[in-house]
């Protein structure tokens, strides 16, 4: 007879809205234990409540040892991270004339620090267990060139690098670490993209849509709920020869 699996600790940044919440949820379902982070602890108590969460952190992960301590503390609440999910970061768009390096610096400690920073604080322990996930949400922009977002494409061409590091260093561990690259994606974060441009540029809406669709074969946009079932699938106890992996989740655009 078959034993049911116990609820493994999950963790999940920037996970109070978009494709971080859906992961939330999944994992959820599936019946962990998810700590949700938010930037705000307001905004991660709110997630938590309408997730049914175990557990809500808040800080700014472009502070490390806001986002060390706001670790610290989900684990003192739910034990030690079994499932590690990065899902915090953002984007900003400008031609070359305009990029400069403090906007790199700032896609940087956005997309990247905070990688490093949350995988140095739950890796002692998985060690110790002998066993962990570490999963990164990336972007296509870290496996292919987008003009006009140069600084946050050489971020998330720098997350799938890390990835790939940490994945051989870590190997034997028990521990692996993979990455997972969506295309442009159904969120609030596209909406309110669209939204800007239109007001902008003086386009409909549906215009502007064509222009992030047209580069996914499937001819729409990703489904939060896609990316994570990947992560999940990822994640599972059975994908253990899975490691140093970057995944597009695009339709076919990579």
């Amino acid at each position: 007879m078959s034993s049911t699996p116990a609820p493994r600790h999950v963790l999940v940044t920037g996970s109070s809205r978009g494709i971080g919440r859906a992961i939330a949820a999944a994992f959820i379902a599936a019946g962990d234990r998810v700590t949700v982070h938010g930037r705000t602890p307001e905004s991660a108590a709110r997630a938590m409540a309408e997730l049914g969460a175990a557990g809500a952190i808040g800080a700014d992960v472009t502070e490390g040892a806001a986002l060390e301590g706001a670790i610290g503390n989900a684990v003192e609440a739910n034990g030690p991270v079994e499932i590690l999910v990065n899902n915090a970061g953002g984007a900003s768009t400008g031609p070359l004339s305009r990029l400069d390096v403090d906007q790199l610096r700032r896609m940087m400690a956005l997309n990247l620090e905070p990688v490093l920073t949350a995988t140095k604080a739950v890796v002692p322990a998985m060690k110790a267990a002998g066993t962990g996930r570490i999963v990164t949400v990336a972007s296509t922009a870290g496996l292919k060139g987008y003009a006009y977002v140069g600084a946050y494409t050489a971020a998330k061409h720098a997350v799938v690098g890390l990835t790939k590091a940490l994945a051989l260093e870590l190997a034997g561990s028990g521990i692996t670490v993979n990455a997972v690259c969506p295309g442009y994606s159904d969120t609030d974060l596209i909406g309110d993209s669209l939204e800007k441009l239109a007001a902008k540029t003086g386009r409909a809406r549906e215009d502007l849509l064509g222009d992030f669709t047209k580069v996914n074969p499937l001819g729409r946009l990703i489904e939060p709920q896609e990316v994570a079932d990947c992560v999940l699938w990822l994640a599972g106890r059975h994908a253990g020869a899975m490691t140093g992996q970057a995944i597009a989740v695009a339709g076919g655009e990579i």
